[in-house]
C-alpha cells in the first residue's frame, strides 16, 4: 500500500528498527564518466530506533564500469556504536579510470580547444586529447570524538596508490575497427611532459601514506539531508613520499563550513557550502592537487574543481592548483512523502550554484613554458592564457531531483551547465548519483 503527503513532506516518520538495506543496480549516469553499470548495497542498523533518522552502523558495497573506462570497486564501513563514544569510518577502494580528463593547469591559465577532442576529422585530433590514464587504491581509517558540546577532534590514517601516465592506446583500441581507433598522436599529457610541467617521476607508481588531525564542530540535526545547523571544520594533512617520488611530500591545510537553513519549514532548506584547500609546505605530484582532502569519506572520490563532487556543468578535473576555494549553494525543496509497505520515501528537487576558484596557482613560469612549447613546433597562444587573470571564479548552475528511503538511501539525479564556454563544450551535463553533494 502506498499513501503520500505533500502537505506534510516535513513531518517525522515512524522510527525504523533493527536493520534495513537497499540493493539497486549500480545504473548511473555521469557527464564525465559515462554510463554506469554495476550494483550496489547499502546496509542500515537502527537499533531500537531511538535514534532515528540517525543510524548506528551502515556498510555500503558497490562494483560498477563505465562507458568511458572508469571503474569502481568499494567497501565502506560507519559505524557510531562499534567504540561507545567514537566514530568509526573505515573505508577501501579500488579506482581504475583509462580516460581521466586533463585539462592542464591553474583553471583559466589552461586553454581548452573543444575541437582537439574530436577524433571525427582528419586522425591528427583525438577523443584522449585531454585524458590520461590513472589508476588509485585507498584505504582509510577515519575516527571522531566529542571534546565537548558540539565539538569534535578527528584524526583519520590512511594510504594512496597512484598509477598515472598516458592512455593506454593499445587497450582502448582492442577490437575496434580502424575508422573507430585512437590515433597515436601527443595529447596534452604527453606535451606536458615534453615541456618539463609534469616530471617523468610522475609517471611511475607513487605510495603516499597520509595522516590527518583537526577539529569539527556539528550542530546538524540529522546526517543525511539536514534542514537545521552548521557543520564545519578545519584540518592538516600530512603526506609522506619515498624513493624517486621522495620530493612529493606536503603539508595541506582545510578549512570546510556547511550551513543549512530551514526557511520556516523543514520542507525549504537553504544549504550552502564554503571550502577552502591550500599548500602550507612542499609540493604534489600533478594527480595529487587534483584531490580534495576530506575528514571522512563519504563518496568514493573527492576531485577538486570540477565535475560531480564539485562543480558541477565544469569538465571534471578543469582547475588543477596547488590551492583552491569551492562554494556551493542550493534549495532543497521536498515536495512529496510516501510509504511503500514499511519504508518511508520522499521526493525532493535542489536548483544551485557552483562556484571556485585558484588561491594558489601552479607555478608555470611564462618564458620557460613558451620556449619549451616553441621548441616543440607549437604555439605557446594555443594552450596557455598567460594574459588573463588565473584568479576568474568558475560558475555553472543547475537543478536536481532526490528520491529517498529512509532519509538515508538517496538517489540523486543533477542537471548542470557551464556559465563560460572554456569549462566545458556541453552546455548540458547530467549526473545520476547517491546522495546530497554536501
Amino acid at each position: 500500500m502506498i499513501a503520500m503527503s505533500a502537505a506534510s513532506a516535513g513531518a517525522q516518520s515512524e522510527a525504523k528498527t533493527g536493520w534495513t538495506f537497499g540493493v539497486l543496480p549500480s545504473v548511473a549516469y555521469d557527464a564525465d564518466l559515462g554510463f554506469q553499470y554495476g550494483a550496489l548495497t547499502n546496509l542500515y542498523y537502527y537499533g531500537d530506533g531511538s535514534t532515528y533518522p540517525e543510524y548506528l552502523h551502515s556498510i555500503y558495497a558497490e562494483v560498477n564500469r563505465t562507458t568511458k573506462q572508469s571503474g569502481l570497486f568499494r567497501l565502506n564501513l560507519d559505524s557510531r556504536a562499534l567504540v561507545p563514544g567514537l566514530l568509526i569510518s573505515a573505508d577501501i577502494s579500488y579506482m581504475p579510470d583509462e580516460m581521466c580528463d586533463f585539462s592542464g593547469f591553474n583553471g583559466h591559465q589552461a586553454v581548452v580547444n573543444p575541437s582537439w577532442a574530436d577524433d571525427s576529422s582528419d586522425g591528427y585530433r583525438s577523443r584522449a586529447f585531454y585524458k590520461h590514464y590513472r589508476n588509485l587504491f585507498r584505504t582509510a581509517f577515519d575516527f571522531q570524538g566529542n571534546i565537548g558540546g558540539k565539538f569534535n577532534w578527528n584524526a583519520g590514517i590512511g594510504l594512496l596508490v597512484f598509477n598515472a601516465k598516458r592512455v593506454n592506446l593499445d587497450k582502448l583500441n582492442r577490437g575496434q575497427s580502424d575508422d573507430k581507433k585512437l590515433p597515436d598522436i601527443d595529447v596534452l599529457f604527453d606535451k606536458y611532459l615534453q615541456w618539463g610541467l609534469i616530471d617523468s617521476s610522475e609517471t611511475r607508481t607513487g605510495t603516499f601514506p597520509y595522516i590527518h588531525g583537526g577539529v569539527s564542530y556539528d550542530s546538524r540535526n540529522r546526517t543525511a539531508a539536514p534542514s537545521s545547523g552548521i557543520w564545519a571544520d578545519a584540518f592538516v594533512t600530512y603526506t609522506a613520499a619515498f624513493g624517486s617520488l621522495k620530493q612529493f611530500n606536503s603539508l595541506k591545510l582545510n578549512a570546510d563550513f556547511r550551513h543549512y537553513l530551514a526557511l520556516g519549514t523543514p520542507i525549504a532548506v537553504l544549504a550552502y557550502r564554503l571550502s577552502a584547500q591550500l599548500t602550507l609546505a612542499g609540493k604534489t605530484p600533478f594527480y595529487m592537487a587534483s584531490q580534495h582532502n576530506v575528514l571522512n569519506l563519504k563518496r568514493a572520490i573527492y576531485e577538486s574543481l570540477g565535475g560531480s563532487s564539485s562543480l558541477r556543468g565544469i569538465t571534471r578535473n578543469r582547475i588543477v592548483s596547488d590551492g583552491f576555494a569551492l562554494a556551493n549553494i542550493e534549495l532543497r525543496l521536498r515536495l512529496v512523502k510516501f510509504d511503500i509497505g514499511s519504508s518511508h520515501f520522499y521526493v525532493a528537487t535542489n536548483p544551485f550554484v557552483d562556484a571556485g576558484m585558484v588561491l594558489q596557482p601552479i607555478d608555470v613560469d611564462e618564458r620557460q613554458v613558451s620556449l619549451a612549447v616553441s621548441s616543440t613546433g607549437d604555439n605557446a597562444d594555443d594552450y596557455f592564457d598567460f594574459a588573463g587573470s588565473i584568479y576568474r571564479p568558475h560558475i555553472s548552475g543547475g537543478a536536481g531531483l532526490k528520491v529517498a528511503m529512509n532519509e538515508n538511501f538517496i538517489l540523486s539525479v543533477d542537471w548542470a551547465t557551464p556559465f563560460s564556454s572554456k569549462d566545458s563544450d556541453k552546455k548540458s551535463n547530467i549526473y545520476v548519483k547517491m546522495g546530497y553533494l554536501f
